[in-house]
């Protein structure tokens, strides 16, 4: 790992808010804390926003809207190239933050962060794309234009688990379609935004562009917000109950809102698949980022044929990943966000057992300081049991078997949710096959990456609303405007 020393890492992280340009206190004085998952005690404390500062930022942004609206794409994306050069440069101060306040494996958080940079190299570039359209009425002698224009201050509220890479996927568009934005972190893990930000200051970012209001109630920031009318978008990545209440305060000022929410993928593994790629593809969709992530593998359907082979392979795989502190030698899997989240595994474990489950491997939380749990496998438990229903979000992979294709499409969709999927065949056709019945919004074909920036990330049903990365991702930060006028070369 890096050989920067922690307490000389986080003198360089501001813990304060960023209102117009100003890093302060909150106006009541109130701080929270920041809490090491791995050994459960305080890291840190972090300045907490109150409603008045809130607003505070609201009126910093709507401000410096007329002023960032009229900077030309060229500025912008030489801004955002100066972010992605800075936040490469400091990848190791990046990666351990996000280890510590996380959780997550340092190997993984250094792969986060070439990930979270690359949205801000990929609407770099998308800003100076950026296009209107023209054409001639089929009916009439006249032309239309269109425009994309800014939506106008963004309320860019980010998740626990992916601490960088989320805020770079919200904030990169935003200020590439030149929108001012006020970022919400979790306050489980505010120190990358909060480093972040520094780093889009260091980068060049005027005063009131980017506004900063970590908080330890969220409600104290998003509800007077969400009411004010100079507030034009929000956009949400988190639980599907949080999104819900959110969309409907955003109803009554109209908000353009982006809602990135709850998973239950299926993970499908048909009876010609190549199980050496099924394994290693299932295991990487189910555990990577400590198995906390909305795109988790959650429900494992193996083709009957193939399911005691898969599941020995499967069972070989889990077993043999290393739980332990994130920065240890070999590490696969760091603890889990909190204590509450060790609970859930229990009582999600003590359910599907009561459901018909074997519990193949795992099961308990690991003895030890910090909030570790054993990475599990189950098999056997019924579809009434909650590892089928709901998103574990956690090491819990429960396997359950299928006889045909009606059956399996019947399974992977009986689900709220609808963001990723995974399918593992060696028959072309099943892709397409597979796209015509997945209700899904990603799928991954032989694979349990899928995400990058230039991809449309996003899902169906109650796994949330547009787009994010890609083109679509910056369409996601604008409104449309049309112009009628007569042809120029009519009499």
């Amino acid at each position: 790992m890096s050989n920067i020393d922690v307490s000389t890492l986080l003198a360089r992280v501001e813990k304060r808010l960023l209102i117009d340009g100003t890093w302060r206190d909150g106006s009541e004085g109130e701080t929270f804390d920041v809490v090491n998952p791995a050994t459960g005690k305080v890291i840190t404390s972090v300045a907490s926003a109150s409603r008045t500062d809130a607003v505070s930022a609201l009126a910093a942004a709507h401000r410096a809207r007329a002023s960032w609206e009229k900077t030309t794409p060229r500025e912008r994306a030489d801004l955002l190239r100066k972010a992605y050069d800075l936040t490469l440069e400091r990848k190791e101060e990046f990666a351990p933050l996000m280890s510590l306040e996380m959780g997550k494996t340092y190997a993984q958080a250094l792969g986060e962060v070439d990930y979270g940079a690359d949205y801000l190299l990929w609407f770099s570039e998308e800003a100076n794309h950026f296009f209107g359209s023209t054409n001639h009425y089929p009916a009439k002698g006249a032309r239309m234009l269109t425009f994309r224009k800014p939506v106008g201050p963004c309320l860019l509220i980010t998740p626990w688990n992916f601490p960088l890479s989320m805020g770079t996927r919200k904030v990169a568009p935003a200020l590439a379609a030149g929108n001012t934005v006020i970022i919400k972190p979790s306050g489980k893990t505010p120190l990358t935004i909060q480093y972040f930000v520094q780093t889009l200051i260091d980068a060049g970012v005027p005063a009131g562009v980017v506004n900063l209001v970590p908080t330890a109630s969220s409600r104290d920031v998003s509800e007077p917000l969400l009411a004010d009318p100079r507030l034009r978008k929000v956009s949400f990545t988190g639980s599907t109950k949080v999104g819900a209440t959110l969309l409907k305060q955003a109803a009554d000022n109209i908000l353009r809102t982006s809602m990135e929410l709850g998973g239950n993928a299926p993970a499908i593994v048909c009876a010609d698949a190549d199980l050496d790629v099924a394994v290693e593809g299932v295991t990487m969709a189910k555990m990577r980022n400590n198995a906390e992530a909305c795109t988790a593998a959650n429900r494992i359907f193996v083709h009957e044929s193939v399911a005691d082979e898969f599941t020995e392979k499967f069972v070989a795989a889990i077993k043999g990943m290393r739980v332990d502190e994130p920065f240890a030698e070999g590490v696969d899997l760091g603890p889990l966000i909190d204590g509450g989240a060790v609970e859930h595994m229990q009582e999600l474990v003590a359910d599907a057992k009561a459901h018909g489950a074997d519990v193949l491997c795992g099961g308990h939380a690991v003895d030890r300081d910090g909030y570790f749990f054993e990475p599990t496998v189950l098999r056997g438990c019924s579809t009434e049991a909650r590892v089928y229903q709901e998103e574990i979000f956690g090491p819990i992979a429960p396997i359950f078997t299928f006889r045909d294709e009606e059956e399996l499409w019947g399974l992977a969709n009986d689900t709220e949710y609808g963001l990723a999927s995974y399918v593992f065949s060696q028959d072309p056709n099943m892709l397409h096959r597979a796209s015509d019945n997945l209700e899904f919004g990603i799928i991954g074909f032989n694979t349990g990456a899928v995400s990058d920036a230039s991809i449309p990330f996003g899902g169906m049903k109650a796994s949330g609303l547009g787009r994010e990365g890609s083109k679509e991702g910056m369409l996601e930060y604008t409104e449309l405007q049309f112009v009628g006028m007569p042809d120029p070369y009519e009499a």
